[in-house]
């Protein structure tokens, strides 16, 4: 049974429950404004059951206590389902002829009697199933409608071949209450009209088809499901492929049509030619088709299967046998790609599109078609018997009743201009779209999370004048469109087929909006405002300036970001490292309140929205589910490293594979059925994160640059004056100026592509190789190397060269390139090869310079030079759990040892730390001498100069000469100048 409409469920409730309580014999007598009598329901010696006509409601006021409307009391009277107590209320509506029930040959059309002995035969037990599905059809408007939108519906064909259709209602006259109703049920099931695990209708949903044997007794059930999309559409009763259908019409000497499919046959038999059958699919021409071929013997066959590669295959493969039995075959092969339904579909005038494709036949001779004239003609079309009808009245109407529901919709001049208005597009930006019609606006928000071109879900609301109507679907399934169109004219007045056109160009409009972005993602344009000429142009003076990378530092003091040069520098350049295909990661390590949030979102300011994301915490598997290209060239950030602690295996992969991959059991929204689904979302991505950790996770520390935040009193006091200056006049003002400055840099950013890289000096790099993890270490110092090129790409020639006959666009390194990346390096990467935290090598600096004044005011050896933690924390100023951590780092690593102290259960601390090792902290030993390549060839020219032998020397020049973490520099390499020395020798052993 079809699903009963609101409507429906309203007229059948209107039924007068008086004359229903009469039929049921329950007498009824007056007792003020209602009716009353004994209950139905329980033994009532006084009447207890009581009927409201003004409600048309009952109730037993008695033991049973029930009560309800003509529905409810149907159910309960004749204990059926709901569905089925309306099915019976409907027939008093006098609408259209009840639906048959599965009955023996004593039952009444109302009644079961389920002796399976009294149905002897299959084929018997099937045909009163086909009887059942044929009178369900002919109530089944929906089934009328498909047909028809598929141009195959006849008034004659539906009551001739007993069409049928399956609605799901045939389980519910079947009741499994008596063993005689369980028996029949079985034997349902064993024939395959049941499914055996579930009892459902095996073609529920399907118009149906019976075949028929020599007998004509139903042998096989063919089910076509509505819906061009549905999946399975074709489906068959378990058991042997029998039958062939319209195998009365096979007359001996004629022309017949075979057809890959029924509802080919069907449209040939629809449009005038009779005698056509069709095979069990493209390979189901069965021993019972080729024996009817024998017995009969066709004047000529044609085979009109599809016009695809298994059609053409198994034409010729028909064709071969057919021949061998002494028929003359014939080809008529519709339009490559269609069969016999969709020429009829596609066409203005179906028949005369049929007639010249069987016009077009080719003669097969010898398994080769030859070109031939068929010359053959639809024949005249003669009405059938009168007493092969059954209900014909009903189907009439019925099908006047669809074909009026499928009429074209009325034209412009008949709605009015205002109904015939085509959509607009008023408003369209990343958050929502807006699209008029006439009076009808339809809002449109969410379209830019679809990811791909199989799903456009989104936000649609309808408005006009004070009616509207808002709801969340899938535009590319037609059921929730529907539902959005019937929903939406119950709520605005407006007739259905005025939405429905609405929609569909709403949804033209869609995915035209949705293919333009994707294609953009395609060529790695991001979805951003446009800039206008003047803004390209600053934007361009800004990328072509030549000290560019103190220009960038410069503009972060003009933001009010102070101090930290070169950790502001290196965030700045791995967010640009988004758009190469293997980015810089990095991780801010800082205690807590010391800027290390402050310091991600300065750089982030400078990123355009549309290509950073930003999350506070993740879960294990969320970023697995994202879509394709929702990380792609963007820049991840994650406020605190714990928040996405369970995340981090996604994290490290994402970083080192540039891609994610997951396989996952889901609902396919077709079959039903779980089946294994694959996520993937695509990289590369920038990750950027921050952390309080002392101790980071190895995996990711090995993938990630570490910066740590200046905790210095100096850089402190200078964060108090910015802070300060905010409060001014003058600090108002900068405000208003580093917008400027941010929409500036955004825009730069959005200029910058995702060239190639290439360097022509990178064979004479050289690095540190003395521990693995510096395998990590020296990608991301090539990477480094890459991104300052990729900056000044506008500073550069763009290159092309040819592989595989596509061009390759390229830039090259310059030797300016390396030496800024050797200077931050330096910096940067060096420090990553310490041992200990950044922040725990600040301290132990910091205790090396208490113990050595100490000594110098008291006059004592090192050896005897004791401390307590607060005496530490007195002269550092730090707080006492950050320097209880660190001071815990340095006992592991054994810079420090413990001495019972002299008071109660205290420790006093020695420093056992010689002053080795301080070559990584600023230094990265093993770096190519730029200046020795300067003016130099490149490999393979005359002249060339071999690798360099020692580091890069020299502080930062042009706004990076700042030391944000304060340590005292030597003259060439940074810390400590007592140490200068031999670092510069272990950096030329090292590189030689």
């Amino acid at each position: 049974m079809a699903r009963f409409t609101d409507s429906e469920l309203s007229a059948v409730k209107a039924l007068a429950l008086v004359d229903l309580c009469r039929d049921y014999g329950i007498e009824l007598h007056s007792q003020g404004k209602d009716l009353a009598g004994k209950c139905p329901f329980h033994e009532d010696d006084s009447p207890s059951f009581v009927v409201t006509p003004g409600k048309n409601l009952w109730h037993c006021m008695g033991a049973c206590g029930c009560g309800g409307d003509t529905i409810q009391l149907v159910m309960k009277k004749e204990g059926v389902s709901f569905r089925h107590a309306c099915e019976k209320l409907r027939t008093r509506l006098g609408v259209a002829p009840a639906a048959a029930t599965v009955t023996t040959r004593v039952g009444t059309a109302h009644e079961i009697l389920c002796s399976p002995e009294e149905v002897a035969e299959d084929g018997e037990l099937l045909g009163r199933v086909s009887e059942f599905y044929h009178r369900a059809f002919l109530n089944s408007p929906d089934a009328m409608k498909y047909l028809q939108s598929r141009c195959c519906f006849h008034p004659e064909a539906a009551t001739y071949f007993k069409i049928g259709y399956a609605n799901r209602t045939l389980g519910y006259r079947v009741p499994d209450t008596t063993a005689a109703g369980r028996q029949l049920k079985a034997r349902l099931q064993a024939l395959g009209v049941l499914r055996p695990a579930t009892g459902h209708e095996h073609l529920n949903g399907c118009v149906v088809f019976p075949l028929e044997d020599t007998g004509g007794k139903v042998v096989q059930l063919y089910g076509r499901r509505l819906g061009i999309a549905a999946n399975p559409r074709h489906l068959y009763l378990s058991g042997p492929q029998r039958g062939v259908w319209n195998r009365a019409a096979l007359q001996p000497a004629g022309d017949w049509f075979v057809c890959e499919a029924i509802l080919d046959a069907l449209t040939l038999w629809a449009h005038g030619w009779r005698s056509v059958t069709a095979s069990y699919g493209v390979n189901g021409f069965t021993a019972e088709h080729l024996a009817l071929v024998q017995e009969r013997r066709p004047g000529r066959v044609f085979i009109c299967y599809d016009a695809d590669t298994a059609g053409h295959a198994q034409a010729a493969v028909l064709a071969q046998e057919l021949a061998s039995l002494g028929v003359e075959v014939w080809r008529a092969a519709p339009p490559e790609g269609k069969d016999m339904n969709d020429v009829a579909r596609e066409a203005a005038e179906p028949a005369e599109a049929l007639r010249a494709v069987i016009k077009a036949a080719m003669k097969v001779s010898a398994g080769r078609a030859v070109v031939a004239a068929a010359s053959v003609e639809a024949p005249a079309v003669t009405a059938l018997e009168p007493d092969v009808f059954a209900h014909a009245s009903a189907l009439s109407s019925l099908a006047a009743i669809a074909a009026k529901k499928e009429a074209a919709p009325p034209s412009a001049k008949a709605m009015g201009d205002k109904e015939a208005a085509e959509i607009a597009l008023v408003k369209q930006d990343a958050d929502e779209i807006v699209l008029a019609s006439a009076e009808r606006v339809y809002r449109v928000r969410g379209l830019y999370k679809n990811s791909g071109y199989e799903a456009l879900k989104v936000s649609l609301r309808l408005s006009c004048g004070e009616g509207w109507h808002l709801d969340t679907l899938d535009m590319a399934q037609a059921k929730q469109r529907a539902a959005f169109v019937q929903a939406a004219a119950d709520e605005t007045g407006f007739k259905p087929e005025v939405i429905k056109r609405d929609v569909g160009r709403v949804l033209l409009k869609l995915e035209e909006m949705q293919e333009a972005r994707l294609r953009s993602q395609v060529a790695a344009e991001p979805v951003g405002p446009k800039m206008t000429e003047m803004e390209r142009a600053a934007a361009l003076e800004l990328l072509r300036a030549p000290d560019l990378l103190a220009r960038i530092l410069r503009d972060f003091a003009a933001c009010g970001v102070v101090g930290e040069e070169t950790n502001k520098l290196i965030g700045y350049l791995a967010a640009i490292s988004r758009k190469l295909a293997q980015p810089l990661a990095v991780v801010v390590q800082s205690t807590s309140a010391a800027g290390k949030t402050a310091l991600m979102e300065a750089v982030l300011a400078f990123v355009p929205p549309e290509e950073r994301v930003k999350y506070s915490a993740l879960t294990g598997q969320a970023l697995f589910y994202l879509s394709d290209a929702d990380l792609k060239h963007k820049v991840l950030a994650i406020v605190e490293e714990e928040g996405a602690e369970k995340a981090s295996y996604a994290l490290k992969l994402l970083q080192s594979e540039g891609e994610l991959t997951i396989a996952s059991t889901g609902k396919d929204p077709a079959s039903g059925r779980m089946t294994t689904q694959e996520y993937r979302v695509e990289g590369p991505v920038m990750i950027f994160l921050t952390t309080t950790a002392v101790d980071i996770d190895e995996e990711l520390l090995n993938r990630c640059l570490v910066l740590t935040v200046d905790e210095g009193r100096e850089q402190t006091a200078a964060i108090h004056r910015t802070q300060r200056q905010r409060e001014t006049l003058a600090g108002l003002l900068q405000q208003e100026a580093r917008l400027e400055v941010l929409a500036l840099h955004r825009n730069a950013q959005r200029l910058l592509r995702s060239l190639r890289v290439v360097n022509p000096y990178a064979e004479r790099l050289t690095f540190l190789d003395d521990r693995t993890r510096t395998r990590r270490d020296h990608t991301k110092y090539l990477s480094l190397i890459r991104t300052i090129a990729l900056l000044h790409q506008h500073q550069r020639p763009v290159k092309t060269t040819e592989h595989q006959g596509k061009p390759v666009e390229y830039i090259e390194v310059t030797l300016d390139d390396i030496e800024a990346a050797n200077r931050i390096a330096h910096h940067v990467l060096g420090r990553c090869l310490d041992e200990m935290p950044p922040q725990t090598r600040r301290l132990l600096e910091i205790i090396e310079r208490m113990v050595f004044e100490k000594c110098q005011a008291q006059k004592i050896d090192r050896d005897n030079c004791l401390f307590s933690r607060r005496e530490l924390r007195e002269y550092c100023g730090w707080g006492d759990t950050q320097v209880r951590v660190h001071l815990e780092r340095l006992l592991q690593l054994e810079y420090l040892i413990t001495h019972r102290g002299q008071v109660g259960q205290t420790f006093v601390y020695e420093l056992v730390y010689d002053g080795g090792g301080k070559d990584g902290r600023r230094f990265l030993p093993g770096l190519l001498d730029v200046e020795k390549l300067r003016g130099a060839k490149l490999a393979g020219e005359k002249g060339e100069v071999a690798g360099a032998s020692r580091g890069e020397s020299g502080p930062f020049a042009g706004g990076l000469r700042g030391d944000s973490e304060g340590v005292s520099s030597c003259e060439k390499c940074g810390p400590d100048g007592q140490d200068g020395k031999s670092a510069h020798q272990d950096g030329d052993k090292s590189a030689a």
